[in-house]
Parts: C-alpha cells; sequence; structure tokens
C-alpha cells in the first residue's frame, strides 16, 4: 500500500494560479472507544506559514487551509488514511469559493470553526457539500443558538478538552444531547483524560493517550518475556547463531506461529511456504530474519493493545531503517530503535526499566530515553512530523544535511509497508 512521495514543487490549480505548495503532511489518528482506529486527521504545512506553537502532541501543526491546494498536492490520500475517513481542515472563505475541487466526497470529512457565522451562502454550500456526500465536523463549537442550523448538519462535532474543561462540556453536551452528530474529543493525551471524557458520552478520542497506558506497578518485565529479550541479542551478532535462534524462538508457541505467518505472507514474496523455523530464517538471509523476528515479537507484545501502536512501531521501525544511509546510521540498529521506541506502550513499562534489559549498544539506548545524539535523530524527526512540528522536522533535516524529499520518500513508503505487515501479522 505504498503511497506516492510528496515533493515541495510549486503547484499550478487548474486556473493556472500558482497553488500553495505543500511541504509536509502528516496524519494522526482518530480511535473509538475500543481503540479502534476510526479515521485520520491531515495536518500540513506548506513551509511558509509559521506553526502553531507547540502545546500537545495532537495540537502542534498550523491549519493550513486544504482547499487552497490543487488536488495533484494530496496524492494518494486514500492510501494515506488506508481507506478510512479522512478530518481535513477548510475555511469558510475557500468552502464557497472551490470546495469541491480537490478532494473526492468518499470518506472525506470537512472541518470548519464551531461558531461560525451561519450566514445563509455558508448554510448553502454546506447543503451542498453534504448532497454531494462530503461529511460535516465543526470545531470547538459552543452549541450557541444561531449555529443550530451548522449543528443540525454536521455528522462529527469535534471539542478540545484543553478549552473546555469538565463543567464546559457538561452543559455543552447537555445541548447537543438531541443532536446526532458523533461527539469527538481532542487532545486526549492520557488515559485519565480518555477514562473522562468516555464517561461523559464522548464516542471517538483524537490524541496520544493510547501510547500511554497506566504503567505496571511492578516495574519489572513479565518472567514470559525474557525468552523474546534473548532473541533480540542474539539478533545483534554478526553471523547470527541460527540454530540457537530457531531453538529459542520456537520456545514461544505463539512467538513461532507469527512468525511463519510473516513469512508466508504476500508481503515478503518467499517463493516456496516454509515448514520449520530454522528453514524458515536460511531462505530469508540474515537482514530480513532480524527484521521479521523483531515484527514477530512485536506483534506478540501487543496483545491486548491497540493495533495502533503496532502500526506506529512498524512504520516507525521501517522508516528509520529506510532512512538511514541518509545520515550515516546503521540500518539494521535504526530498525530496532524505531521498533523498541514503542516497546513502553505495548508492555506498559517505562523506557528506563526496559533499557536495562536491552541489548543495545549506549548510544542506542541514549536514544531511546529521549536524550539527543546522532542515533535519535530519525526516530525524533518521525515523532516531531507525526505531532505538526514542523519547525523541529527542518531543524533536524538541516542539522543533518538531510533533505525533506528523501525523509518524505522514506516516510510514505515506511507508510505503505507498515499497512501490509500490519495486515499479515492480524
Amino acid at each position: 500500500m505504498a503511497t506516492q512521495s510528496i515533493t515541495g514543487n510549486p503547484l499550478v490549480d487548474s486556473s493556472g494560479k500558482k497553488a500553495v505548495e505543500l511541504r509536509y503532511m502528516a496524519r494522526q489518528p482518530i480511535l473509538d472507544s475500543k481503540d479502534k482506529v476510526f479515521g485520520y486527521e491531515l495536518l500540513l504545512w506548506n513551509g511558509s506559514e509559521l506553526p502553531l506553537e507547540a502545546k500537545s502532541e495532537s495540537d502542534t501543526a498550523t491549519e493550513l487551509d486544504i482547499m487552497t491546494l490543487d488536488k495533484t498536492a494530496i496524492p494518494g490520500l486514500e492510501q494515506l488514511t488506508g481507506g478510512l475517513p479522512a478530518f481535513v481542515n477548510c475555511t469558510i472563505n475557500s468552502l464557497t469559493e472551490q470546495w469541491g475541487n480537490i478532494l473526492s466526497p468518499n470518506k472525506t470529512v470537512v472541518e470548519l470553526p464551531g461558531d461560525s457565522d451561519p450566514t445563509p451562502g455558508l448554510i448553502a454550500n454546506c447543503r451542498k457539500l453534504k448532497a454531494s456526500g462530503f461529511q460535516l465536523a465543526l470545531v470547538d463549537c459552543s452549541g450557541k443558538p444561531e449555529s443550530r442550523h451548522l449543528i443540525e448538519m454536521a455528522d462529527y462535532i469535534k471539542v478540545d478538552i484543553e478549552k473546555f474543561d469538565a463543567a464546559k462540556r457538561g452543559k455543552l453536551l447537555d445541548r447537543l444531547k438531541s443532536e446526532s452528530a458523533q461527539l469527538v474529543a481532542e487532545n486526549v493525551e492520557t488515559q485519565q483524560d480518555f477514562n473522562q471524557v468516555l464517561k461523559e458520552g464522548f464516542k471517538l478520542f483524537q490524541g496520544y493517550y493510547f501510547c500511554r497506558p497506566e504503567l505496571l506497578k511492578s516495574h519489572k518485565i513479565p518472567g514470559n518475556r525474557y525468552v523474546h529479550l534473548e532473541i533480540l541479542e542474539m539478533m545483534q551478532y554478526d553471523p547470527m547463531d541460527l540454530d540457537k535462534l530457531s531453538e529459542l524462538i520456537m520456545c514461544d508457541a505463539s512467538l513461532t506461529y507469527r512468525l511463519l505467518r510473516l513469512v508466508n505472507s504476500p508481503v515478503f514474496a518467499m517463493r516456496q511456504e516454509v515448514t520449520s523455523i530454522k528453514s524458515a530464517l536460511m531462505l530469508l538471509g540474515e537482514k530480513l530474519s532480524r527484521s521479521i523476528a523483531m515484527l514477530a515479537i512485536a506483534s506478540d507484545f501487543n496483545i491486548g493493545q491497540s493495533a495502533e501502536i503496532l502500526r506506529m512501531a512498524f512504520e516507525r521501525a521501517r522508516f528509520c531503517e529506510l532512512a538511514a544511509s541518509l545520515c550515516g546510521l546503521i540500518p539494521t540498529e535504526q530498525f530496532l530503535i524505531g521498533m523498541i521506541s514503542m516497546f513502553p506502550a505495548m508492555l506498559r513499562l517505562s523506557m528506563e526499566d526496559l533499557v536495562k534489559s536491552m541489548p543495545l549498544r549506549e548510544q542506542a539506548c541514549e536514544a531511546l530515553l529521549g536524550r539527543i545524539n546522532a542515533e535519535s535523530t530519525l526516530l525524533y524527526w518521525l515523532v516531531c512530523h507525526d505531532s505538526g512540528d514542523w519547525t523541529t522536522c527542518d531543524l533536524l533535516m538541516n542539522a543533518s544535511g538531510m533533505r525533506y524529499e528523501q525523509l518524505l520518500r522514506c516516510h510514505t513508503e515506511a507508510i505503505g509497508w507498515a499497512h501490509a505487515v500490519l495486515a499479515a501479522a492480524e
């Protein structure tokens, strides 16, 4: 499911005028109450507008109006969102000018300021949007009476929980209880936030709370996970001891099953089926063996957690591996750093406790602990990219001599690869 790369070249719209340049585009998941991804909000930056001041991981990107872009500026939109609804920002002015020229109506949710002046022109254009198949979301809607026509048409109402405290949210929900729109809580960053807004009646949630589960009180790696750590240590050796590695993998039935499923999946294009772990490793070769064993371990670690955590782990691992050559880093180590960065969310343990048992170089451990060094560059760039912190992205990129076209090419390939592997790992 590889998406096309996004270039930084100026675009020209159908009228011959220069369109807004799309420099960066990221996505943030919107989840349901079961931690299943419902859709993605697109975050955009044209490279000239100043990004919003970073407040949290889900509130840092400039709200570049997607309707000012030529439709060729957003290649592979359906692939980028995995066919799920895409929530995109739109200003009132652009909505009234060319609301239908950019995006396909299917699975596109146009976001408007919730307290927009409900002029006859705006109401008419919203009705056209709805009639064409678009869905409508109102952002930061206060539920005031004069907005009732917009509220009645809305499919979603988004509420930023940093701007509306519990008391204000309660009053707002009372005013909206007779409406059919689904309620989306934004800036849900902790499990406490999630539990609170879920209790209040919200159905959809945007924020990184699912990556920050409540940590286990034992502060110890579960005993049944130590075999996985032994496997990680084995994968650091060059060459690997395939006999010993096979024995370790076969100690865990679940891990064996997951690894064989991945090996036999179309993702890795094996020409023949394999029936044993050792034969699989021999056929794959050391590079692919390391990757697939790591994917199987991560899949096993993530049982009972949101699949979005596993997708992010796969995406980070592949991105860091692909981009490693751009800044002189070790691809296999970068793959591990990207993957392991999501282990705390999977195992509900702190990174400080995890790295004590991680068979990695000191520099890699430092990177995982959030300390700035060469080994942390790619992971830090991707975290900033996904949170819409474009300024830091550019600083990191320029300091390491990379170009954003190269990084975005790696990123879009990683997105497609992660989607395919996740499907194979299920």
